[in-house]
């Protein structure tokens, strides 16, 4: 009986996943590894990135890895971080912003928060930011949140004087 059950293990491919810390996310190695750098860019234009549980998990270590070269400062080390993210404007951010920010910090400049599930599919859905931008990131919320009522008070402020002029129209139309 013993022996029937060690070659079912060796027929199945039992072996556990030891040293294979890689999140495949169901995609080639090539579009991960863009995925990925991309993600850290917009994480590093936006401050903040709204995206699902698992994409956040596998892109903080890379982020992670990012603002360790930033802190370095040297030639070599924006070189590598560009060989990584591949965008100029988003290395230089980097550098000259973000890891200044965190010159204090060892590790830990991120922070994965969970919103919940997504409407379409069901997706757990998470945001990705920065520990020490929440001030950033708020301050744009508000400003966001002010100009979003300026346009709708704006919008509203053209619907009723529309509705006024129709009803002068109507009360003129009346009285004849």
């Amino acid at each position: 009986m013993e022996r029937a059950q060690s070659s079912h293990r060796e027929s199945a491919n039992f072996a556990m996943r030891h040293q294979k810390k890689t999140i495949k996310l169901g995609r080639t190695a090539e579009h991960r590894k863009a995925l990925l750098a991309n993600q850290v860019c917009s994480l590093i234009e936006h401050q903040r990135i709204r995206t699902t549980l698992a994409k956040a998990k596998a892109v903080r270590p890379l982020a992670e890895k990012m603002v360790t070269l930033g802190k370095k400062g040297s030639i070599h080390a924006r070189r590598t971080a560009f060989a990584v993210l591949r965008q100029k404007d988003a290395v230089k951010k980097l550098f000259d912003e973000i890891a200044p920010r965190t010159a204090d910090r060892n590790g830990g400049y991120t922070r994965i928060v969970k919103l919940g599930q997504r409407k379409s599919d069901a997706a757990p859905v998470a945001y990705l930011e920065w520990v020490d931008a929440t001030g950033l990131i708020d301050q744009e919320i508000v400003d966001e949140a002010a100009e979003k009522k300026a346009r709708k008070s704006k919008k509203e402020g053209e619907q009723d004087g529309s509705s006024a002029e129709k009803k002068t129209k109507k009360a003129a139309a009346a009285g004849t």
